[in-house]
């Protein structure tokens, strides 16, 4: 039985994943309403050490994830993932990254809480978030989707939400979108490609 429970567990979230991608309907809630493939473009959100923006990070290579502390599976597994290609960057690389943790759980996730969160991952990813407006308005630049699923439970709610890194080049332009579960060898393949560049 010990045997078959990573099975059962993993069977158990593709199982769960399966049911949020079928069921999943835009609604007036979602922070994705998209008219047309993602174009990207800046933005100012808020992290524990103040505004942080798109175009300050002119030079680095970007990638941005749109989550939630909260978060039981989804959130930890990608950027758990994120984290082992980031592990692979030497120092001077990652002098010329920045990772963004969009959290769009602004009712529950203070800066504080996201700075703590996001550290337990790796030093370059970094918390922000913002105004739900700031947060839908974002979520529509670059193709991410989320929306509030009220449950009877000690958390409240859950927020179901697409799970993309979304890399951005040194001129801040909206190059590549990387989906849920890319193994951490490719994700450090396309950073070191945009780095080199």
């Amino acid at each position: 039985m010990k045997r078959l429970l990573p099975w059962i567990l993993v069977v158990s979230l593709a199982l769960a994943l399966a049911w949020v991608m079928v069921s999943w309907h835009p609604g007036e809630n979602d922070g994705g309403h998209l008219s047309g493939p993602p174009k990207g473009g800046d933005f100012v959100l808020q992290s524990a050490d103040g505004p942080v923006s798109l175009e300050q990070l002119r030079g680095k290579v970007v990638v941005l994830y749109f989550g939630y502390t909260w978060c039981p599976d989804i959130c930890p597994t990608s950027l758990g993932l994120l984290s082992a290609a980031l592990n692979e960057l030497s120092t001077q690389e990652l002098a010329r990254f920045q990772a963004l943790f969009i959290s769009v759980d602004p009712e529950r996730d203070s800066v504080e809480r996201l700075r703590e969160y996001a550290a337990y991952f790796h030093p370059a990813i970094l918390g922000v978030t913002g105004t739900p407006e700031q947060l839908q308005r974002v979520a529509r630049q670059y193709g991410a989707a989320y929306r509030i699923v009220r449950q009877d439970s000690a958390a409240g709610y859950l927020v179901d939400h697409s799970a993309d890194l979304y890399v951005i080049d040194k001129q801040g332009r909206l190059r590549e979108t990387l989906h849920h579960g890319t193994p951490p060898e490719r994700i450090l393949e396309v950073l070191k490609r945009y780095l080199a560049e």
